[in-house]
């Protein structure tokens, strides 16, 4: 066990907050908790087509719910600040130099018409799929002779190409890697943006982490990261790679068949006390086998050591169950309180009103008319069904529609709002050759139950990004039942 114990979790702000990322910086601030250390935040934002600032808020936001505190982030500075990698850009480049200087990297010069044309005869061929060495070879004095005169290129690790390379992991022990299989990485991109294996390695040894714990989708990635340390001289730290989270059919989870939005959990009213409590049981037991506890009873039983390997299932009907023992905990005040705390908000309510003021005449009206705000899932009667059909198509092109709807233009809106949500609807329209006409009924009533309801973009912004993706997703599992 390292003298000081640092651990971290370096969320990608590129999209909604995943429970994998809960998962993982529940078990990083346990083992900082447990030994006295630090828990650090950073943002890995490298990616500069797909980061963006609302999903970071969206990170803090969702941790913060959840009642996880970070020691060091971007939010509460820190000793070894920055904590965003968009802002350390110099830091990886300087370090890219060194390794270059050192014979461990080297410039790569190759085209990207090269590549993938590499690419396909190995696919044709059935080889190996991966970088094939050609600008490895390059005499160095001719390699800083073409970087000077500017032409463009990225820096690669030089990976070892015989033998075995052997890494030690907390839960698996030493795991071997056949170094033919692993290609030479890049470590900065033509850009002069950093890969993640470059920022990831770098940030880890500068802020001291002594204890890398992360998702076993990593695993992969290990022996590239432990050549980094052999190739600067630095000290591993202790690795220690989480089984992933499973469907019920054991395929690794993923919002196809789950939620996996920390923001629906909240919006739908599982309690925090309630989802830390079950992802602390995905791999994890008490030393008494109890399957309830707080997040500080599991601090202080808590041992790295002991996490189960597997695929634990990450099952909506065991958490169910468990967040109904939280609310049936509460008293009727405290419950009063939580239902006022989201879903009975004065801000929720008072975004709901004004879709509603117009088109009510007695008070009890409004539950009626804007029962669907406040409700998780809507019932399609016979007539909502046959209005969930677009105009002049079937019931399975309609369902393909939704589909992509919601992949493409849906998914990835980083701050959605009445604009943005009828910006995506008519981009679909735009792409796919169809009218609004077409389009703007079906999903109405995918999202309302109802055909007539406030307008669409502003019900839309009010029911939140969580909960129209739960419908309309749910309305083309409907439709693909349909007969024409």
């Amino acid at each position: 066990m390292p003298d000081v114990v640092r651990t971290r979790i370096a969320p990608s702000p590129t999209g909604d907050p995943h429970v994998g990322t809960a998962y993982v910086a529940l078990f990083n601030y346990a083992m900082a908790r447990k030994h006295g250390g630090q828990f650090v935040l950073r943002i890995e934002d490298t990616d500069r087509q797909r980061s963006h600032p609302a999903s970071e808020r969206m990170i803090f936001e969702a941790l913060h719910w959840l009642g996880l505190t970070w020691d060091e982030g971007p939010d509460v500075g820190g000793p070894h600040a920055p904590y965003r990698q968009s802002e350390r850009s110099e830091v990886y480049r300087d370090h890219a130099r060194q390794l270059v200087d050192r014979g461990a990297a080297y410039p790569c010069f190759c085209s990207r018409e090269r590549l993938d044309a590499l690419r396909e005869e190995q696919r044709l061929s059935k080889g190996q799929l991966g970088y094939d060495g050609h600008c490895r070879g390059l005499d160095p004095t001719v390699a800083r002779r073409r970087v000077a005169a500017g032409e463009e290129h990225v820096i690669r690790l030089k990976m070892p190409t015989e033998g075995s390379l052997e890494v030690a992991d907390l839960l698996r022990g030493a795991v071997r890697f056949d170094a033919a299989q692993i290609d030479d990485q890049v470590l900065l991109k033509s850009d002069g943006f950093p890969t993640y294996h470059l920022a990831n390695v770098v940030d880890d040894h500068l802020m001291g982490i002594s204890h890398v714990i992360r998702a076993e989708e990593w695993l992969s990635s290990l022996p590239k990261h432990a050549q980094l340390y052999r190739a600067f001289g630095w000290e591993q730290p202790v690795f220690c790679h989480l089984p992933l989270l499973r469907n019920a059919d054991s395929s690794k989870i993923s919002k196809r068949k789950n939620p996996v939005s920390l923001n629906h959990y909240r919006r739908a009213g599982y309690l925090p006390e309630a989802m830390l409590n079950y992802l602390a049981l995905m791999g994890w037991t008490m030393p008494d086998e109890r399957e309830v506890f707080t997040l500080n009873e599991f601090v202080a039983n808590f041992s790295l050591g002991d996490i189960r390997l597997g695929g634990p299932v990450f099952d909506l009907t065991k958490l169910g169950w468990l967040n109904g023992r939280y609310i049936r905990e509460l008293s009727a005040e405290a419950l009063l309180g939580r239902l006022r705390g989201d879903l009975l908000s004065d801000d929720y309510l008072l975004k709901v009103l004004p879709l509603a003021h117009e088109r009510i005449d007695v008070l009890e009206d409004f539950i009626a008319y804007a029962g669907f705000f406040f409700t998780g899932e809507v019932a399609w009667d016979d007539a909502a069904r046959t209005a969930l059909v677009a105009k002049d198509r079937t019931p399975a092109e309609t369902a393909k529609a939704f589909r992509v709807l919601l992949e493409e233009h849906l998914d990835p809106i980083p701050e959605w709002s009445a604009e943005s949500v009828e910006a995506a609807l008519r981009a679909f329209c735009e792409k796919a050759g169809w009218t609004a006409k077409q389009l703007f009924m079906p999903v109405r009533v995918a999202v309302t139950g109802r055909a007539a309801t406030p307008p669409l973009f502003d019900t839309m912004a009010v029911l939140g990004k969580e909960v129209c993706r739960r419908r309309v997703r749910a309305a083309a599992d409907l439709l693909r039942t349909m007969k024409v």
